[in-house]
């Protein structure tokens, strides 16, 4: 029998970057959700171990050995040496490839959770503490998509904690189907001087409605945004596509690039905004979608 589970799009709704330190990594500061929408991740029984691949974007995933899916599933192997018999893990790659979504550190996170029903794993508390190592150990952004809610990120980003409560939104995700290298873009960042730092944005008592939290953002920054958009400026045209419509409460760059998320005020807004967006850019990747909010 064949299990699937969602994947879901990340979403920086900011994100505050510091100057590189010593340890080679950049601190931020982020607030993070997630989308209804993302790549799909099954597994089910099959004669070997085996990656299949589908979806409108299969063909831009990298090497077996270099996927996250692949490496998820050799580092449960490492860590818990589970007795199991061989199955197929399959990636339906629906979310643009470096888009600055998180997709294949959320396509990690879900395969690990697949596995570990599968097999029964992180059944108690250590096994629980051992799961997120092994998902730190895939990358920064590999525990926060295994949490799979809403989180204020610090540190690489895998310092999580409860973010400010903000309703679940409405918005529209735009992506111009144009490279925006994550090594590249933070190469640019740091040629400019890495002005931003990794503080977070203080938080109001409230916020209940989607113009609340668009007053928030509008405070913070994505310190990447000007160094993504000097390398491709079709970040910028999106950008600037977006605030265009009255639709569009607030407008800012995910991660490094190139997708870029509009907030609006209701599903009847998200969903003219993206068919006007659609019309307009027929070459877009253009999807609406309900961001997670979070209630304490």
């Amino acid at each position: 029998m064949k299990i699937e589970r969602l994947a879901p799009a990340k979403v920086n709704l900011y994100l505050h970057v510091g100057p590189l330190g010593a340890d080679g990594y950049h601190p931020l500061a982020s607030l993070v959700t997630f989308a209804d929408i993302g790549d799909i991740v099954s597994i089910e029984d099959a004669p070997a171990m085996e990656l299949a691949l589908s979806g409108p974007f299969a063909g831009e995933v990298g090497a077996e050995d270099d996927n996250l899916v692949v490496r998820a599933r050799r580092a449960v192997e490492a860590a818990f040496r589970p007795d199991w018999r061989p199955f197929r893990l399959g990636l339906e790659k629906r979310l643009p490839v470096a888009s600055g979504l998180g997709g294949g550190s959320a396509d990690a996170a879900a395969a690990l959770q697949l596995m570990t029903d599968r097999s029964r794993l992180a059944q108690d508390a250590g096994d629980e503490r051992t799961l997120f190592s092994v998902a730190r150990d895939l990358g920064a952004d590999v525990p926060m998509c295994l949490a799979g809610k809403p989180h204020l990120a610090r540190g690489r980003g895998d310092m999580l904690s409860p973010p400010p409560a903000f309703p679940t939104l409405d918005a529209v995700l735009v992506n111009p189907l144009k490279p925006s290298p994550t090594g590249a873009v933070y190469r640019a960042y740091d040629a400019a001087g890495a002005p931003g730092d990794a503080e977070p944005l203080d938080a109001p008592e409230s916020m209940a409605r989607a113009a609340d939290v668009a007053r928030f953002l509008a405070r913070g920054r994505n310190d990447l945004e000007a160094a993504a958009i000097s390398l491709q400026p079709a970040i910028a045209e999106a950008l600037a596509a977006m605030n265009s419509r009255p639709e569009t409460l607030f407008a800012r760059m995910s991660g490094s690039g190139a997708t870029c998320f509009a907030l609006c005020a209701s599903l009847a807004d998200r969903r003219a905004l993206a068919a006007a967006l659609t019309d307009a850019y027929p070459r877009w990747w253009v999807r609406d979608c309900a961001l997670a909010g979070f209630s304490p």
